[in-house]
């Protein structure tokens, strides 16, 4: 009897064993702290990828990321990570049509501007193919860009020079620029410390970063723009050689979760930590300020010629017509928005 027991025990250690070796693990890297909007959507996805293969699937989410921001691309197409996301214009130069989700007054919310993103970036096959070198699992944005600074309130146009401005690329810096902005290209984490010193006087952000990056107690002015200044597109990727080692039913499960459903994931995350970052603004006594309708015109008649020189870029790249995908974008974000 004991040895019947014994053997059933060792034979269900066997089995055991034998799924877990069956595991698939991706590992993901972040390259925010943990508790950040954008990592805890990467887990979420994770998690979701789990549940449904029944926990067949799973993330190592790395203690530590692969990479520094700007060389998270890279780190991906080169196998240091399965997964990450990176923002586009951490690069410059090397993402043309991406931009399009950059330009000023798109959207009031991160959710409905990720998937109006992600929706015409995936119809369009020639934004995939400036991805060379990874798997695109969605395409996304945060939410409303807003003009952030420690010494005074910005009402006009005028109101922007001289203080200096930390930006993180893209389009963002092309805007910052066109209004006669002093910016400086840093990586969002470095904000803390170029604030905290007085390098920079301030920094373009959605609410959310306030509290993410620490720095709510150092900001004293806000100005928020109808659809925001500016925003951020973001690219949420997979190693291919990685995707293509999967199984059928593997792929399957990948697919099904990324796309769209990626794309809510991440626009949902950064509106809930958007609403606890003007929440937390306000318990600080930041003095917010919303561009008046004269504001809001001389920052369209400054940055008008940016929205033609991308729409020329980008049918540079191959994306033909051009003004038609961004009109498309824009009347998806308008619809998703009723």
């Amino acid at each position: 009897m004991k040895r019947t027991s014994k053997t059933l025990i060792a034979t269900a250690a066997a089995l055991t064993a034998g799924l877990a070796g069956a595991q698939t693990v991706l590992t993901a890297s972040s390259w925010v702290p943990p508790s950040h909007s954008l990592s805890l959507a990467q887990k979420e996805w994770c998690e979701l990828l789990e549940q449904n293969t029944a926990g067949k699937m799973k993330c190592n989410i790395l203690p530590r990321a692969v990479s520094a921001p700007p060389g998270t691309y890279d780190a991906v197409k080169n196998g240091l990570a399965d997964i990450s996301f990176t923002v586009h214009g951490y690069t410059p130069g090397r993402f043309v049509l991406p931009q399009m989700a950059e330009l000023p007054f798109l959207g009031d919310n991160a959710e409905t501007m990720c998937v109006a993103f992600n929706k015409v970036a995936m119809k369009h096959p020639q934004f995939a193919q400036e991805h060379q070198g990874v798997k695109v699992l969605a395409y996304f944005t945060h939410g409303p860009g807003i003009v952030f600074n420690t010494k005074k309130p910005v009402a006009k146009v005028e109101d922007l020079g001289g203080l200096k401005f930390r930006v993180g690329g893209g389009m963002v810096n092309e805007i910052s620029k066109t209004l006669g902005m002093n910016v400086t290209l840093k990586p969002a984490t470095d904000s803390y410390e170029l604030l905290s010193g007085g390098v920079m006087d301030g920094t373009l952000f959605p609410a959310e970063s306030t509290e993410s990056f620490k720095i709510d107690k150092l900001i004293k002015h806000a100005t928020f723009f109808p659809g925001g200044l500016y925003n951020t597109s973001f690219v949420f990727m997979m190693n291919p050689a990685r995707y293509d080692k999967l199984s059928a039913e593997e792929k399957k499960a990948v697919d099904a979760i990324s796309g769209e459903v990626a794309a809510r994931i991440y626009g949902r995350g950064w509106d809930k930590v958007d609403r606890r970052g003007i929440a937390l603004m306000q318990a600080n006594n930041v003095q917010m300020v919303k561009a008046d309708a004269k504001f809001v015109a001389d920052v369209k008649a400054k940055t008008s010629a940016l929205e033609q020189k991308w729409v020329k870029d980008a049918e540079a790249k191959g994306l033909k017509d051009a003004a038609k995908v961004l009109a498309e974008y824009r009347a998806e974000i308008a619809k998703l928005q009723k």
